[in-house]
């Protein structure tokens, strides 16, 4: 960069700066590499040069202020009231019927509901701030609240005082052990480490592993019918995570329901990376990963095109798989005949919760970190997530295990969750910069990979994408917008599962049915709205509209295809040795 250039550090324009005010940027982007600090001070200095609004912001506080008054006066003489902050039914923290039985607890609730939701308020209507500033300072003042939530504290907490009295104290002393702990493990837990055993709790269904290569294991699952369409699946897990989300118990089993019903089903276990992989590219995914499971799955059913899947960031690169074969081999040639999409993003515009993580001091912070290491560790990763949902993934647990002395739940989803991966360098700062902050994925030919320019729009297969009402890292309204981007002609079956991220796929049938699903067939170009407003509401589980769909295109009934062949022989048992990597 020449010396006349414009250089920036979250927005200050750095040219000219002395060396003291560059050293004191230097400390900050240190100390906190996330601008958790500077937000929250640009949004104070917004207000204090706002005066007019700040005038109107304290108005409105006041009138909370003096309802307030009004309740715990009423409260304080014995005589009803009802809330003036009412908590979000979502909200479970002030669930205990004390917090409103005892009009003292009552009152302290209020208090911290009111000044909570006013100073939430006026963040994310700081004047003078960008949109996604006013977001960011919201959301760094809502974890802070969060974290000082009374609650989250033994003395301003009656259920686990009343949890001490009744112990003899030993809930508080489980809770030290408990802490200690964690400690230890460097990391609040959600469960218990060894509370499962993959391969023997999880991932049960029984398959082989048919090929391998540095990136990715494929396992084909024993049929458990006579006959099965002949068209395989081969689903495209997140490397994220471990593929056995989708095959966590019998029960909760997609892998396992896919094959009761008569379908071949193939799954990548992706490999978790070391140093040694850091120059691993989002290139080599697509050709090592996609491309070669493809082939091997159309190779082993010995037929000339499969029905692929793409979960999350599988997802995303499968859709980025999908516009580079039609480019590749032309549409007629593409060795997939139709595909699904599960609550996947394509148009990074609008990611959800996570933007307040996507900008160049956020990413820039990251490479330095991957660069050292070779990878992006994935506890990093998942306390990142957890830090979206903190109330329910990590003051819960702060309660529950060191102010309750609660055990850890045996709970199959939280195990997972923690099962953490790591992810190469070279690949992650690719996938950060080009799509969550470029937004590149959607422009014509702006992306070249393994290759070939990339267009979305060359995509013509028939799609089948399912997305989660209450989705918080893939927003569904985001993830319906693959609809705008891939060709007019392409068909596509669009599903809103109730439910979010995870439970909105991990969504088995049950009797009475738990769950829901919107589902209807969009146009290119009708918005959101006119498509839900106009969608099926069905009960149930998508699971089964799926399997009909698939049904109709996945060709006829064929003998079974055995777990492994002569001609791809058991490489080991599912669930395989990536998965076990640690």
């Amino acid at each position: 960069m020449s010396d006349s250039s414009s250089v920036k550090n979250r927005g200050i324009d750095i040219n000219g700066l002395s060396p003291m005010e560059t050293a004191g940027m230097a400390i900050s982007k240190a100390a906190d590499p996330f601008g958790v600090t500077s937000s929250l001070l640009n949004a104070q200095m917004a207000w204090m040069m706002h005066p007019q609004e700040l005038l109107r912001a304290a108005s409105a506080l006041s009138g909370d202020l003096l309802a307030l008054q009004t309740h715990v006066m009423r409260r304080a003489l014995g005589m009803p009231s009802a809330d003036v902050i009412v908590p979000n039914p979502d909200d479970v923290r002030f669930a205990d019927p004390i917090w409103t039985d005892s009009a003292t607890w009552d009152i302290i609730k209020e208090w911290y509901l009111a000044f909570t939701r006013r100073l939430e308020d006026m963040f994310f209507e700081t004047p003078g701030l960008s949109d996604k500033e006013r977001r960011r300072s919201a959301f760094w003042l809502r974890k802070w609240l969060n974290m000082v939530a009374p609650n989250n504290f033994f003395w301003l907490n009656p259920v686990a005082m009343e949890r001490f009295v009744a112990t003899s104290g030993a809930s508080l002393a489980t809770g030290f052990q408990n802490f200690l702990r964690d400690v230890k493990a460097k990391n609040i837990q959600m469960v218990e480490p060894d509370a499962f055993v993959v391969g023997k709790d999880l991932a049960t269904t029984p398959g082989k592993v048919v090929f391998r290569n540095r990136l990715v294991e494929l396992i084909h699952y024993a049929p458990t019918t006579e006959k099965v369409r002949a068209t395989p699946i081969v689903i495209v897990t997140p490397w994220i995570n471990k593929f056995y989300i989708l095959d966590l118990n019998p029960k909760k089993s997609l892998v396992k329901y896919l094959t009761d019903q008569g379908f071949s089903v193939f799954i990548t276990s992706w490999k978790n990376p070391d140093a040694e992989m850091s120059e691993v590219r989002f290139d080599d995914y697509l050709l090592e990963g996609v491309n070669e499971v493809v082939r091997v799955a159309s190779q082993f059913c010995k037929v000339p095109q499969v029905h692929l899947v793409g979960y999350c960031i599988g997802g995303t690169l499968v859709s980025t798989y999908m516009a580079w074969a039609n480019k590749r081999f032309g549409a007629e040639k593409v060795p997939v005949a139709h595909w699904s999409l599960f609550t996947t993003l394509t148009d990074f515009s609008h990611p959800g919760d996570i933007d307040v993580f996507i900008d160049e001091a956020c990413i820039g912070a990251l490479e330095e970190s991957m660069a050292k290491r070779g990878y992006l560790d994935g506890s990093e990763m998942a306390t990142s997530f957890r830090m979206l949902r903190s109330n329910s993934l990590i003051w819960h647990y702060w309660v529950s295990s060191y102010l309750l002395g609660e055990s850890l739940p045996p709970f199959d989803v939280l195990f997972w969750n923690m099962d953490t991966t790591r992810m190469p360098h070279a690949m992650h700062s690719y996938y950060l910069r080009e799509m969550y902050l470029h937004n590149n994925l959607i422009k014509r030919d702006h992306l070249t990979i393994a290759g070939e320019p990339i267009d979305l729009d060359h995509v013509v297969q028939p799609l089948y994408a399912v997305t989660a009402e209450d989705d918080h890292i893939a927003p569904w309204v985001q993830c319906y917008r693959i609809r705008k981007y891939i060709n007019v002609t392409a068909p596509v079956r669009f599903v809103r599962s109730s439910s979010g991220h995870i439970l909105g796929i991990v969504n088995p049938p049950v009797n009475p049915p738990r769950r829901s699903y919107w589902i209807g067939e969009p146009k290119r170009n009708d918005h959101w709205e006119h498509w839900l407003e106009n969608a099926e509401h069905k009960t149930g589980t998508w699971w089964e509209d799926w399997t009909r769909w698939l049904g109709e295109r996945c060709g006829e009934e064929v003998p079974a295809y055995p777990a492994a062949s002569r001609s791809f022989p058991a490489l080991a048992d599912a669930p395989g040795t990536y998965v076990l990597e640690k």
